[in-house]
């Protein structure tokens, strides 16, 4: 018994650390390009910004990914895809949350959205080619 909960315990750990690679890692870096001035706070309406936070996004969610598979107890891609739809459900909650608060494109919280589970299946992909 002792060992299928320290199972789960592990499961859950290992989709709430790939999940805060992503969220922590986006995060300081929108505010460090935000305090240096690269992307400006407030609407982002420059496709090159946008451009760039999307890219890394990626990264991160990528990192994220591999985490999770790196982490998880067994069935690594399973928890990765689980990060995934955590991830889907999230950035389409992103995209209606934004619709019409012109803070930008309408293509960059879909792209967020749609980037998600790719980008961490490459990641859970990486760490299993290890």
């Amino acid at each position: 018994m002792a060992s299928t909960a320290g199972t789960f315990f592990r499961s859950i750990l290992a989709t709430i650390a790939g999940l805060a690679v992503v969220i922590i890692g986006s995060t300081v870096t929108d505010q460090i390009m935000h305090s240096t001035g690269i992307i400006p706070p407030g609407a982002m309406w420059n496709p090159w910004h946008n451009a760039l936070a999307l890219a890394y996004r990626c990264v991160f969610t990528i990192a994220g990914g591999y985490v999770t598979a790196w982490l998880a107890p067994r069935n690594a891609m399973r928890h990765v895809l689980i990060l995934g739809l955590i991830g889907l459900a999230a950035g389409t909650l992103g995209v209606i949350a934004t619709a019409g608060l012109n803070l930008g494109p309408r293509w960059y919280p879909i792209a967020v959205a749609v980037t998600g589970l790719p980008c961490v299946l490459l990641g859970g992909w990486l760490r299993l080619r290890r």
